[in-house]
């Protein structure tokens, strides 16, 4: 049940921040509407955390169930969660630096113009490149954990294969990003992040109503 919660924690908070952000780092005159949209940066930033500490938390309350199965690859999803965390931390970090270099635009005026759109532009290009690597540590520890719940039938093996193929995709939208073929908020970006983003919420549900296989738990238990 908290793994299901903690999975629907950071669609949400995910969901809400990218809402949040998305127009401000669209809109041309980001430098000044990030400064006039302080509430909603420092909001999509804490809400970025929030999903860090959630997708976090699902690897350490999991760990103990996919030990019993599995050791190295649940040390492996712990290690590669851990990594889409520090990313989370990074990016929140980023906007709320690109909040602070927005209100000194704004100050300076007219003055030094040049200075801040190189740092705005950096700042910018930060968010949009960390999705590659977020896309390549995702669809990995994706792969990690359905093979495990596949292997050790802990939920339908359905379910396991839906996040198999899912985090796959996920993995072949990481070099499209880094070609520059997708960006994180265009459709074929969305549409190629879907099957994951639907096996999650069913997936959570699923935890939540039936739980995992007691069988399964138990003979991960006796191995």
């Amino acid at each position: 049940m908290i793994v299901g919660v903690l999975f629907i924690i950071a669609t949400i908070a995910g969901m809400i921040g990218a809402i949040l952000i998305g127009p401000i780092l669209d809109d041309p005159e980001y430098l000044v509407n990030t400064s006039a949209h302080e509430n909603e940066v420092a909001l999509a930033a804490l809400l970025t955390l929030i999903m860090g500490v959630a997708v976090f938390g699902i690897a350490v309350t999991i760990f103990p169930v996919l030990k019993g199965h599995s050791e190295r690859i649940a040390l492996g999803y712990v290690g590669f969660r851990t990594l889409e965390f520090v990313i989370y931390i990074i990016a929140a970090m980023t906007f709320l630096s690109l909040l602070t270099l927005s209100q000194e635009y704004v100050k300076a005026g007219a003055s030094d113009a040049t200075s801040f759109e190189t740092q705005g532009a950096i700042l910018l290009a930060g968010i949009d490149w960390s999705d590659v690597p977020l896309n390549l540590v995702f669809g990995v520890e994706c792969l990690f954990f359905y093979y495990v719940l596949y292997t050790s039938k802990l939920i339908p093996r359905l379910l396991s294969a839906w996040g198999f193929v899912g985090g796959i995709i996920v993995l072949a939208a990481a070099p499209l990003g880094a070609f520059g073929v997708i960006s994180s908020s265009d459709t074929p970006s969305i549409l190629l992040n879907l099957p994951i983003f639907a096996l999650e919420m069913v997936l959570a549900v699923w935890l939540i109503v039936k739980g995992f296989n007691p069988s399964a738990i138990t003979s991960g238990s006796a191995k």
